[in-house]
């Protein structure tokens, strides 16, 4: 096959390494006496498919010294669909890239924000943008303590997926379990001769707002009967005592 010309640094290795150490070493140190500037961390919101570790280190080296590279991947779950397709893209998310020197990564991230990944016209890269942030007193350290958290986060989803997991299974096979036995209960029952009635379930509908208006007005209507019936009663009693007073004491009566 012809050599298609030279390769631009812009232009990595479209077959990514899958087995390079994201914490390989940063490379020699300076020489003794001569200040070491303070490292700098930029932060690559997308990565096109292909653009794996090895091409990001490739492409970044250009502009300085690189220290250690970190590229994020999708769930696995997510990856596993990925194949399912055509295109089996790996799933890398975004990345992490450690400069040397914080200068030379401020000047990166202004110079390579919004511009094409590619240069070559025939470049898969060409359509994709660079979307690169300069991490302000970001530290390795920091990043290491959010990969542990989100471990640890992933970890504990994946115990209370698989312990609900194991309950449904659980209910289902009591399920069966009453199902087979209630199966059987039937057939012995047509071998002898009985009639098998299922049970059904009754529930009460919660009254709506009219029929609970309905309610407390016939309940007012009661009442007010039976208040009715009590004042009759009293003066019934009333006229009952006049009668009694009149037969018993025929001088206050008279009076």
């Amino acid at each position: 096959m012809a050599d298609s010309g030279p390769v631009s640094p812009l232009d990595p290795d479209p077959d990514p390494d899958p087995d390079l150490d994201p914490d390989a070493d940063a490379g020699p140190d300076p020489p003794a006496g001569s200040p070491r500037p303070l490292p700098g961390v930029l932060y690559v919101g997308f990565l096109p498919p292909g653009l794996g570790p090895k091409q990001l280190r490739n492409i970044m080296s250009v502009f300085g010294e690189v220290g250690r590279v970190f590229v994020q991947e999708r769930d696995q779950w997510k990856i596993q669909r990925k194949k399912k397709s055509r295109n089996r893209w790996k799933g890398q998310t975004e990345g992490w890239v450690e400069f040397q020197n914080k200068a030379i990564a401020k000047r990166v991230a202004r110079s390579l924000h919004n511009t094409p990944i590619g240069t070559r016209r025939r470049s898969r890269f060409r359509d994709s943008l660079w979307n690169i942030k300069y991490l302000h007193r970001f530290k390795w350290i920091h990043l290491s303590e959010r990969l542990a958290y989100e471990r640890l986060v992933r970890r504990q989803r994946m115990r209370a997926e698989v312990s609900q997991a194991k309950r449904e299974t659980n209910f289902f096979l009591q399920n069966v379990e009453k199902s087979k036995g209630l199966h059987k209960l039937q057939e012995m029952k047509s071998k002898k001769g009985q009639e098998w009635q299922e049970k059904s379930w009754h529930f009460k509908q919660r009254e709506t707002e009219m029929e609970i208006q309905a309610s407390k007005a016939a309940s007012r209507k009661r009442k007010a009967r039976e208040l009715g019936k009590a004042a009759e009663i009293h003066g019934q009693a009333q006229s009952n005592v006049t009668l009694l007073a009149k037969i018993f004491n025929p001088a206050a009566g008279r009076d």
